[in-house]
Formats: C-alpha cells, sequence, structure tokens
C-alpha cells in the first residue's frame, strides 16, 4: 500500500501486490511475503515463502508457527516498535517544551507565524530528503511548539478560555479511537482507501487556501469556512481526515517493522506521526474555539 503522507511516500514504507517496499524478508514470526527484488537491505529472501528455508542446512530449523513458513534470519539494526514510540515520544516532547515556553513567555503572533513558517520550511526540507535527519526533525519539532504555545495562549486569552486543554484531550481521544479501530481491523488500510483520502484531502486543502484567498483580498471571514455552522462542518471534516491519515501512518509504521527497515526510519515514522496529530490539534482547537460561542 502506497502512502500518501508525505514523509512516508518518498520512503520505502509500503506494501504493493504484496510485496513490501522494503522488499526485505519479514522479521522472525512476521507475516510470510513473496521474492525480494532489488532492496538494498535485503537479505535474499526465498522466492517462496514455504518453500525449504536456504539458510537454514538443519532439518530441524524453526518453523514459522503463525505461517508454517521458515523464519527468515533476525538481521541486526532494523526498525522495531520500541524505536518508534521512543522517537515520537522524543519529538512530541520537544512540541510540548516549544509550546510550553511559548505560553510561559507569552510569545506574540508575530513571532508565531515566524516559527510556523521556519518550520514548514524544515518539514519540507526532510519530506525531500532520502534519509532522515534528527537534528531537522528535532528542530522542526521546536519551531512547531513555538507556535502552538503562542497560537494556543491567544485563543485562550481572548477567544475562548480553556480551549487549548479542550483541543488537546480531543487529539489524544482521536488518537487513541483510531489506534483501536486499527488494531481490531474495523478500519482497513486499502488502495481504495488511500485514494479516496486523498481526493477529499486535496479538495479540503483547495477550499481551504481560496477561502484564505477571499479573507486576504475581500476581507472578513472570505467564504465562511472558519465561522459558523460551516466552520464546525469544515472542522469536522479536518478533523476526521487527520484521523484517517493516522490509520494511514499506522499502516506504515507497521509495514516498516515488519518488512525490516533501517532503525533510522524510526525517526521518520516519529516526523510522519507529529505532522498528522500537529493538524488534528490545530483542527480541533477551532472547532472547539467555534462551539464555544465566542467566535
Amino acid at each position: 500500500m502506497r502512502s500518501s503522507n508525505p514523509v512516508f511516500s518518498r520512503r520505502g514504507f509500503s506494501r504493493d501486490n504484496g510485496t513490501a517496499g522494503f522488499n526485505a524478508a519479514p522479521q522472525a514470526g512476521g507475516p510470510a511475503v513473496g521474492t525480494a527484488q532489488g532492496n538494498p537491505y535485503a537479505q535474499g529472501a526465498p522466492a517462496n515463502p514455504y518453500a525449504t528455508n536456504p539458510y537454514a542446512t538443519n532439518p530441524y530449523a524453526p518453523q514459522d508457527t503463525q505461517y508454517g513458513a521458515p523464519q527468515a534470519p533476525v538481521r541486526g539494526n532494523v526498525m522495531t516498535m520500541d524505536d518508534v514510540v521512543a522517537r515520537t515520544g522524543i519529538t512530541l516532547g520537544l512540541v510540548v517544551a516549544g509550546a510550553t515556553v511559548a505560553w510561559v513567555m507569552n510569545v506574540g503572533l508575530g513571532l508565531a507565524i515566524g516559527a510556523a513558517l521556519v518550520a514548514m520550511v524544515l518539514g519540507l526540507v526532510q519530506s525531500f530528503k532520502q534519509k532522515p535527519v534528527p537534528a531537522l526533525i528535532l528542530a522542526y519539532a521546536a519551531f512547531e511548539g513555538i507556535f502552538l504555545g503562542a497560537l494556543s495562549n491567544y485563543v485562550n486569552t481572548y477567544v475562548a478560555d480553556g480551549a487549548p486543554m479542550q483541543a488537546v484531550l480531543g487529539t489524544m481521544a482521536v488518537f487513541v479511537t483510531m489506534l483501536f479501530l486499527y488494531k481490531t481491523r474495523i478500519i482497513r488500510v486499502t488502495q481504495r482507501f488511500t485514494r479516496y483520502l486523498m481526493i477529499a484531502a486535496i479538495s479540503f486543502i483547495v477550499l481551504t487556501s481560496v477561502n484564505l484567498l477571499f479573507m486576504v483580498f475581500g476581507g472578513g471571514d472570505g467564504l465562511g469556512f472558519r465561522s459558523g455552522w460551516m466552520g464546525v462542518i469544515f472542522g469536522v471534516v479536518g478533523v476526521l481526515l487527520g484521523a484517517f491519515f493516522l490509520a494511514m501512518d499506522f499502516k506504515q509504521v507497521e509495514d516498516g517493522v515488519a518488512y525490516g527497515a533501517p532503525r533510522e526510519e524510526s525517526w521518520m515514522a516519529a516526523f510522519g506521526l507529529t505532522l498528522t496529530l500537529v493538524w488534528i490539534y490545530l483542527e480541533m482547537l477551532r472547532l472547539v474555539s467555534i462551539l464555544s460561542g465566542d467566535d
């Protein structure tokens, strides 16, 4: 499954026609896959996952009890779920730290917009790099945190008291809900799911951009997508899109772990998850502000 997340789509996190993007033999106990072709990380996976294990001359070599296929040898220096959790914790922790500093120091919106632009540039640079650069990812998290902290402080002071905390709780609820729905396979990330999500996301971004242009050149609230009942509908759609992108992020992390992505890719996984959670928080903050009745 090819990812629509701009971070993951340039990586090896994909599984097309049953073959992982890294095309590596799965880790021991992982799902069996087909032939490995052209993969710099592969160790020469067997053409038939149920054929005799070419790595073991011992007829009593360990077998995969779940799929009945010989276990592939476990490779070192590969991404694990612990790696992803640790890197994501570090990245999100830096976002929270930056937001706290901006809130306490009462950073103005002018500096906040500047921090947002820097974060956007850093994010784009990392997204188009072939390998993750932890320094870029952490710098992005710090500047994004400053922007979120200053914006949240402004909203809490002048728009809706308590809205940031409600937005944080809402974002956490969305994350936990989507993780449950994905793990229980109630939501399955398929090619059709990806195609429809991309169409919806592009439409959402286009409408948001058009509304912003009307606001800049026409004044007022533009087309009304950011206030009133239209704003509520737009906010709900934005949160749902972010939630569905979370499911795709979970899929890419799962594939990366199962198919032996290099350990450094855990930084890209953390980066992608952070991008999506920031999206959800911003949409949730706007939605809560509108529903508070103080907008």
